[in-house]
């Protein structure tokens, strides 16, 4: 039989496994968002030990070297200036007609269904640096979003 057709194993032809990607720049993260760090590597470290199975246990370590780098390179941010949108800032803005809140975070606490959003996310951008009664570009549209009051969120800080 030719070299062509035969196999040694089937692990040759398996997709790589890769890193996960980091998010590009800085890893701002608000108090609360590295004690979430600290507890997500102390619940892997505990699931690789009792993990028997290799491709599993594979998994969880890729995913505990992720949260590891995000952690060692995780920058605290200080509580934003009073009455200024910042990482930690839970800010009331109307847009469309509907007043809605979110607060701002780092990119690994960000869970837009919570109202919690990254500093990165289009909306954080629009967001960052305005203050109450200030009106921000967003979507392409000028003055889309009116805001309507801002304040340190006390669970950012926790």
């Amino acid at each position: 039989m030719s070299v062509a057709f035969r196999r040694e194993s089937d692990d040759e032809h398996k997709e790589p496994e890769y890193e996960l990607p980091i998010p590009v720049g800085a890893n701002l993260v608000t108090p609360r968002g590295l004690r979430l760090l600290g507890e997500e590597i102390a619940r892997l470290t505990a699931l690789v030990a009792a993990e028997g199975e290799e491709e599993a246990r594979k998994k969880l370590q890729r995913r505990l070297r992720y949260v590891g780098t995000r952690q060692a390179t995780a920058e605290v941010q200080a509580p934003p200036l009073s009455g200024s949108a910042g990482i930690g800032s839970r800010v009331r803005y109307r847009l469309n007609g509907t007043e809605r809140a979110v607060t701002i975070v780092g990119h690994d606490e960000a869970d837009p269904a919570a109202g919690r959003i990254a500093f990165t996310a289009p909306l954080g951008r629009a967001l960052m640096g305005s203050e109450a009664g200030d009106f921000a570009d967003f979507q392409g549209r000028e003055e889309a979003i009116e805001i309507v009051a801002i304040d340190a969120d006390p669970e950012a800080a926790a």
